[in-house]
């Protein structure tokens, strides 16, 4: 077996892998439960590539996403559900069907226009999908994923409410829940009532989740940032621990707040 830049061939190697006759044991004791994470791990890998702008990492990541689908789709096909190949008809028909303004003869002018068909093909086809499940009252919400990171799956939920008119009517007003949101989380804490402290500190991020949509900003990538800020601004605090000859944990409070405004005056520089 040679490599190839063919993906027929990745798919021969992954059918030789849970061949029971000389196959992988550890592949083949997978099953779709026991991977599912890995395909959630590959792609914030892909992200973390890009994030990066390291494109070697980044051709490296998206074979192993790839590799994903092709796994999933051969222990389909062993338990005699689908192939590869209805995942890739499946998909071109859907991207052929959302964009008539490209293999028809609906032209939509602008990327506005193009986004607003997208969208309402969607509708249609989540519409489809609920007749065709028997569920002949669909939600909104019903096919925004569950396993989505909560911050992520928050603005997303707000964002399809948003379709139907259920939004705040500006940043103010959001700006404004934010405010009473935190009101209420410090009048559970002053209650010692830990159950409703969880509670409103959920609710407070919900909150946050919709004002950054207002704002235009995406929240989980935002957050991202503040970590990854924060990450890099600790390495300095415990450089500067390293030099000056003291451990962070007998350093004290003020001493750790001096370095860390060190450098949070250079970042401002």
């Amino acid at each position: 077996m040679q490599p190839s830049r063919d993906i027929s061939r990745l798919i021969e190697i992954m059918a030789a892998l849970r061949n029971p006759d000389g196959g992988c044991p550890w592949d083949l004791e997978q099953d779709f439960s026991s991977i599912r994470h890995y395909t959630i791990e590959e792609a914030y890998e892909v992200s973390d590539a890009i994030e990066r702008e390291d494109y070697d990492d980044l051709r490296e990541e998206l074979g192993d996403l790839l590799l994903q689908p092709i796994y999933h789709a051969q222990m389909a096909t062993e338990a005699g559900h689908f192939d590869i190949g209805d995942v890739i008809y499946g998909i071109t028909q859907k991207l052929i069907r959302r964009h008539p303004h490209v293999f028809g003869e609906d032209a939509a002018q602008g990327a506005e226009m193009a986004k607003g068909r997208w969208e309402a093909i969607k509708v249609e086809e989540r519409a489809a999908k609920a007749a065709r499940k028997g569920d002949i009252t669909p939600s909104l919400l019903d096919d925004v994923p569950h396993v989505l990171p909560a911050l992520a799956r928050a603005e997303k939920l707000t964002k399809r409410a948003a379709k139907v008119g259920f939004d705040w009517p500006d940043f103010a007003s959001v700006q404004a829940k934010v405010a009473e949101e935190l009101a209420e989380v410090s009048e559970a804490h002053q209650r010692q009532d830990q159950a409703a402290v969880h509670e409103e500190i959920g609710d407070l991020l919900f909150a946050v989740a919709n004002l950054a949509r207002q704002a235009g900003v995406d929240a989980e990538g935002a957050l991202r940032d503040a970590n990854f800020k924060f990450t890099r601004r600790f390495h300095h605090v415990e450089q500067r621990c390293r030099e000056d000859g003291v451990d962070p944990k007998d350093a004290g409070l003020d001493r750790l707040d001096g370095y860390w405004n060190e450098i949070r005056a250079a970042d401002k520089l």
